[in-house]
């Protein structure tokens, strides 16, 4: 049979090969050619040298990528796993194979490559846990204990707790089960939508994939072999949410040059570090020397500022799991695609290490798993909440937990979304828990679901969490006309974010207004000064974006009894009313300021004239919020931009893969200008769902090889 490859009428690539090897061979040539661009700029940003093409505004990235020793971590993973896992090893190295014999074409396709000056460069065995790491590295959010340390610092460690939420650089997802008592055909289904910063071409690739061991539908990261996150393989299907777990420690660490060298302070006294000195290009700009330096914790990432006194100095490490222990899970992905039951899932998964998740699955047979997947270390609970010393040998770790637990399917509805659950024991902040209890009151309304039924659960635009303000503006009285017009008019409103809707509008306004009171408040105002911290950490620093996200809280809690909230909600109404009133040609509904902002490794991309995001034409407008099921998130007080959102969307018909159904943002294919690069936008803007085609001998019949 050799290989084949069939493309259907959404350019999404089936590909059946006459072996494991031979398929993932395939699958990384496929990944090249698809999506040559965007493979080297992963591969780049996970060696720390991107600056050097996309020039000043990867610089931030690469010192940190090259601090945090994220290429020689890869490197040490994948030494690991070629000693304990050699059949593992060879085919993420066939991987690879198929992407370094698919990159020149790949390139010639791709208008970024000219744009730049940059040639496709030539992939290592490791590149792919190297591309899969730089991914993760900062989904357990830990830059929030510096957020933790700088509020107890202003506010006393009582007011911690405040902010605690599902923070603005972590990416979260809806996940949710039905088992067969629920469902029309007595089949489960399973469905979601994982929430990451949108990123164009995104982050990930429906992919079909089989030879005789296995015939897998699901999503690929491109970059990284098989399906990691979500995937059908006939008799059993599976699905992830971010766990919300916390495996990343930060130790304040002191350190001093003695006879040339740096040592650092730890529990048995004074260590010699590893380090040395690297330097990051920037095209266009001057060079970064960045000194790498690695105590007995882990890597220095950033240095504490005015810390330096007789000869030492203080610097934050950071400690992570394949950091420490050489793995990454990687184990686990060839296993997941041999899966024929949920058992064969949940046994491939206690393989798992990174990232921690929460996983849902369902096979034929009916069984139902629920449980938690990956490796979350054993330490003080201080560890969990901030920063710690080095030196205190009570703050080290102590093995890892496990096993990870399982919860059982009540019901017949199961549903993750990042909300305080079966994670709860490893983590310190959790997503509030609108989106979970709204899914699950979605759900408990219906018997008889069906695939094409879910797409009315992905796009709920409910936003529970704006009633928190509503109590307070509903409580005021002296308003001015105007102000008191938007009090009645909101009081009405039936909380729906949607696209068309101009009292959205007006909520996101005033809520925007009572977000910078508060900001400029005494009682928080401290807490705006610029972080002594690398600019890269910044999102998860920022007084605006960490009220907006906790506003709930902070309107609710009497913890902050300075400030007057009647009276500060008084002043944003009014303030939003003049806003409102004074702004004719500014957008009149949600959807027309709430549009969508894609990562693009060039700004401003290379789109064709005429295509959204190509030049002169905006992207555009959603429907949705952070705290809706539909969790297009704005940053209120900051921008009602969307840069984070549903970066996919699927229905897994557990019993019947063919009635199936997925989508993503843009399209299978990453290259501007490709007939498959936008044409999945409009359907996922109007939260529909492409069909999932699984039969090869249509396949062949309808859509050949294109």
């Amino acid at each position: 049979m050799g290989i084949e490859v069939y493309r259907d009428s959404w350019g999404i690539p089936h590909i059946r090969a006459a072996g494991h090897r031979e398929l993932a061979y395939a699958q990384g040539h496929n990944a090249a050619f698809d999506r040559g661009w965007q493979l080297e700029v992963e591969r780049h940003r996970a060696a720390g040298t991107s600056a050097a093409f996309l020039g000043e505004a990867a610089r931030e990235w690469d010192v940190f990528a090259r601090r945090v020793r994220l290429d020689d971590t890869a490197r040490r993973c994948f030494r690991r796993l070629a000693k304990e896992d050699r059949e593992t090893a060879g085919w993420v190295s066939s991987y690879v194979d198929g992407v370094n014999a698919g990159l020149a074409e790949g390139a010639a396709r791709a208008p970024e490559f000219a744009a730049t000056g940059l040639a496709p460069g030539r992939w290592s065995p490791w590149t792919p846990l190297a591309v899969w790491l730089s991914t993760h590295i900062l989904f357990a959010g830990f830059p929030a204990k510096l957020w933790r340390l700088m509020v107890a610092g202003h506010l006393g460690a009582g007011a911690v707790d405040l902010f605690a939420t599902d923070g603005p650089g972590t990416a979260g997802s809806n996940g949710w089960l039905v088992s067969g008592e629920r469902t029309a055909d007595g089949g489960a289904l399973i469905a979601g939508d994982p929430h990451r910063f949108i990123e164009n071409p995104g982050v990930y690739q429906q992919i079909h994939l089989a030879c005789p061991e296995y015939d897998v539908v699901g999503f690929a990261v491109p970059g990284v072999p098989g399906l990691p996150h979500f995937g059908h393989a006939g008799g059993v299907a599976w699905a992830i949410t971010n766990a919300m777990a916390d495996y990343q420690d930060l130790y304040r660490e002191r350190l001093r040059r003695r006879a040339g060298r740096i040592e650092a302070l730890g529990p048995d006294g004074w260590r010699p570090t590893a380090a040395h000195t690297e330097t990051v290009e920037v095209a266009g700009a001057a060079a970064t020397g960045v000194e790498v330096v690695e105590t007995g914790r882990g890597p220095v990432i950033a240095e504490v500022p005015g810390s330096a006194a007789d000869g030492e100095w203080e610097a934050l490490s950071l400690r992570y799991p394949p950091r420490v222990y050489g793995e990454l899970g990687f184990t686990a992905l060839p296993a997941l695609l041999r899966a024929r039951e949920v058992g064969d899932v949940d046994a491939a998964l206690d393989r798992w290490v990174e990232p921690v998740n929460v996983v849902l699955a369902a096979d034929t047979a009916g069984g139902l798993l629920h449980r938690v997947a990956g490796t979350v270390p054993v330490r003080d609970e201080a560890n969990l909440r901030g920063v710690v010393p080095a030196w205190e040998a009570a703050y080290a770790w102590r093995g890892r937990h496990g096993p990870m637990p399982s919860v059982p399917v009540a019901g017949g509805i199961a549903v993750m979304a990042n909300e305080r659950g079966a994670a709860a024991p490893f983590g310190a902040e959790f997503a509030p828990p609108y989106r979970a209890e709204r899914i699950r009151e979605l759900l408990a309304g219906g018997a008889s679901w069906r695939a094409g039924d879910m797409a009315a659960v992905h796009t709920d635009t409910l936003n529970a969490a704006a009633r928190p303000l509503l109590d307070l503006l509903a409580g005021l009285d002296g308003l001015g006309p105007a102000a008191a017009q938007l009090r009645d008019r909101l009081l009405r409103w039936d909380l729906r974010m949607a696209a068309e809707s101009t009292d959205a509008l007006a909520y996101a306004r005033l809520r925007s207004a009572v977000v910078r009171a508060l900001a400029a408040h005494p009682a928080l105002a401290p807490l705006a000064d610029p972080p002594p911290y690398p600019a890269l950490l910044r999102p998860w620093l920022d007084l605006r974006t960490r009220i907006g996200y906790a506003l709930g809280s902070l309107l609710t809690t009497d913890r902050l009894p300075e400030i007057d909230r009647p009276a500060l909600v008084r002043a944003a109404a009014e303030e939003a009313a003049a806003q409102l009133a004074a702004a004719p040609d500014a957008p009149a509904t949600w959807g027309e300021a709430h549009r969508l902002a894609p990562w693009q490794a060039l700004p401003g991309g290379t789109g064709a004239s005429g295509d959204p995001g190509g030049p002169g034409e905006p992207w555009p407008g959603l429907a949705g919020d952070h705290d809706c099921v539909l969790a297009t998130a704005a940053v209120p007080g900051v921008t009602d931009l969307c840069a984070r959102g549903p970066a996919a969307r699927y229905v897994w018909d557990v019993a019947r893969r063919e009635e199936s159904r997925w989508v993503v943002p843009f399209g299978a294919c990453g290259v501007p200008g490709a007939p498959h690069h936008l044409d999945q936008l409009a359907p996922w803007r109007r939260g529909e769902l492409i069909p999932v085609l699984t039969d090869w001998q249509a396949l062949k019949e309808s859509h050949g090889d294109r």
